[in-house]
């Protein structure tokens, strides 16, 4: 039997979650996990280091490596390629800005309202 996978902390939900050509129908679309986005994030945006994202998001940093590699794939499929991006889904926990080693840059706060929790279920 596999081993149950770990939730993946994640500080915010993306404010856009759909991306796309314009100047084209598009050939597709590929979808990135909200972990995965995250670990963009968090790596390429926020410049951290992946044993620090590891940190943030309470995993393993071989863990981060292989979510960060499989989101670089599917980022340049839709760019290469012209498909659409699609962010959602995933296996994680939404940050309350209580965790050990939470960046306390506004986790929670940017969720459009509505307070989710695991696998996106709306609580």
């Amino acid at each position: 039997m596999p081993r149950p996978r770990k939730w993946r902390r994640i500080c915010c939900l993306p404010q856009i979650d759909t991306f796309g050509p314009l100047n084209c129908a598009g050939q597709g679309s590929v979808v990135m996990t909200i972990d995965e986005y995250e670990t963009i994030r968090l790596i390429d945006y926020e410049g951290l280091k992946q044993e620090e994202c590891a940190l943030r998001m309470e995993v393993a940093r071989t863990t981060v490596q292989g979510i960060y590699e499989v989101a670089r794939k599917k980022l340049a499929d839709a760019l290469i390629n012209g498909k659409t991006l699609i962010i959602e889904g995933g296996d994680y926990l939404l940050c309350d800005g209580g965790g050990r080693h939470c960046g306390n840059m506004g986790c929670g706060k940017r969720m459009h309202g509505r307070n989710f929790n695991i696998n996106d279920k709306e609580i």
